[in-house]
């Protein structure tokens, strides 16, 4: 009776954890349009072994904790070897959604994601809520001041 106790506390605390699925540049644009007209969208590629990337994710997680308009779209650029590890991480950070992690090459992703992009991480788009176009893009790791004029750009676009 204790063994089943303890399998099913161990079943429901990781029940509420995040989705973690790979993924490649063409599934992350259709799902990117699919929030046209509802919600600005927030795409933000990572990595763990990238120190800025992980300095900016806690204000991104809050910025969409706060902002109901706003939908973000985490994608790791971690490898597939990495997958539990990223997912820890996404767990840690209060990431309960769905997040998704590179399941293409390199080239082919990052061409796939805008052409103006070099591979550099973090790398940020802004989609505008009501054109789903993009409202701002950058490389790097950016100021919350940064992220909240693109965000009140984007909804008002």
């Amino acid at each position: 009776m204790k063994k089943l106790l303890m399998f099913i506390c161990v079943l429901t605390f990781s029940c509420g954890k995040v989705d973690l699925l790979p993924t490649t540049a063409s599934e992350i644009n259709q799902k990117i349009k699919s929030y046209k007209g509802n919600k600005v969208v927030l795409l933000n590629i990572w990595a763990l072994w990238c120190v800025p990337c992980v300095e900016e994710f806690p204000m991104i997680v809050d910025l969409d904790k706060e902002i109901d308009e706003l939908e973000v779209i985490f994608v790791s650029a971690d490898f597939e070897d990495q997958f539990d590890e990223v997912r820890s991480f996404l767990d840690r950070k209060g990431v309960r959604e769905v997040s998704y992690i590179k399941q293409e090459k390199d080239e082919a992703f990052i061409t796939g994601i805008h052409s103006s992009w070099t591979g550099s991480l973090p790398f940020t788009i802004l989609y505008a809520k009501e054109s789903g176009k993009i409202v701002d893009l950058w490389e790097g790791k950016e100021s919350e001041l940064r992220f909240r004029a693109a965000i009140n750009i984007a909804l008002s676009s």
